[in-house]
């Protein structure tokens, strides 16, 4: 069993607001939800309003498909935030 997990960190220039960058941030976490059936959370930065780090989490049992699966997740994620992802990592265990 091979759980992945994808750190994205993600600096939004045009948030004005907490709540501008909680409606980007909802957005991607139900979209990567539905559309992968992953676990998505905001991990730090939950009261700053230009930042945030997300985890999201797969489990299976053969290990390129987890590596697969979470590459594929941040290169969507790059292409559909509206903002900058300062960093990624993939992380296995």
């Amino acid at each position: 069993m091979v759980i992945g997990l994808l750190i994205l960190d993600i600096h939004f220039p045009y948030s004005r607001s907490l709540k501008d960058k909680r409606k980007e941030i909802s957005g991607l976490k139900d979209r990567l939800r539905n559309k992968y059936n992953v676990a998505v959370a905001e991990l730090d930065f939950q009261d700053t309003w230009q930042r945030s780090r997300l985890g999201v989490v797969t489990v299976n049992s053969q290990p390129g498909l987890v590596e697969n699966l979470l590459a594929k997740i941040r290169s969507e994620a790059i292409g559909q935030v509206e903002g900058d992802i300062l960093n990624s990592e993939i992380k296995f265990f």
